[in-house]
């Protein structure tokens, strides 16, 4: 089975669009979607519409959908997204307020070796920046590979001999997954890349063959901060698109 990994889009229907079109080319089976589908990017509805009907084998949400849906304050958000969630609120209709706010919360099994989950599986809303954090991840999957989001960095953590291996910074790379190990593995962002690389981040997981392909792909970059600007949301959040911040 081949699984596309979307994570992170954050309304940022060009870097989608761009993303879809690329993994068409590499084919795939089913979609998994990490979270995070709205908040920061111009183009909420849109992109949301777009990852629905993909019929994903599995979604979750993301912090940015929560609070969007009003299941959570922004309390705990910077002004810049505070504000980007706000606008979000406000410009999405009643039905895909109701569709982000029936998003279940991760973690969750996709079969019998994945978990996917937004931040980390014991907590969907935490941070996984070092080995530290990923050891931490690994004790609590449920499954031998799990997949997160959030941090926007692609990222790729295993054990060898109970000792801690990472491989972060990775970029357009096709990696073989440990035969009986575990393995945490994220992706990067689809919409908000925050590894100083702007281009739109995705992967695809190949079950039979144990190896996930790291993907990245230019897109109408322009386009994108257009809409942030055009929509009167923090020039801030157009000017990181374009330093991959």
């Amino acid at each position: 089975m081949r699984y596309l990994i979307l994570s992170d889009i954050h309304a940022n229907l060009q870097a989608l669009d761009a993303v879809l079109a690329d993994a068409a080319t590499l084919g795939y089976d089913e979609v998994l979607v990490l979270g995070d589908l709205v908040g920061y990017g111009g183009d909420p509805a849109a992109a949301m519409a777009r990852t629905l009907d993909l019929a994903p084998a599995a979604i979750i949400r993301g912090n940015h959908d929560k609070v969007a849906a009003g299941i959570e304050s922004a309390e705990s958000f910077n002004d810049v997204a505070r504000a980007s969630v706000d606008w979000t609120r406000t410009v999405l209709p009643a039905a895909a307020l109701a569709q982000l706010a029936a998003l279940p919360a991760g973690p969750a099994r996709v079969g019998d070796q994945i978990e996917i989950c937004h931040g980390a599986p014991f907590d969907e809303d935490y941070y996984i920046f070092d080995t530290n954090d990923a050891s931490r991840a690994i004790d609590a999957a449920r499954a031998r590979v799990c997949l997160y989001g959030h941090t926007h960095i692609p990222a790729v953590f295993t054990l060898d001999d109970d000792r801690m291996t990472s491989a972060p910074g990775l970029a357009d790379d096709e990696l073989r997954l440990p035969r009986e190990g575990p393995a945490l593995v994220n992706v990067g962002s689809v919409g908000q890349p925050r590894d100083g690389d702007p281009r739109a981040a995705y992967g695809v997981i190949d079950t039979d063959h144990r190896t996930i392909r790291l993907r990245r792909i230019a897109y109408d970059l322009d386009a994108a901060q257009s809409r942030i600007l055009d929509a009167g949301l923090p020039p801030w959040l157009a000017f990181r698109l374009g330093q991959g911040q």
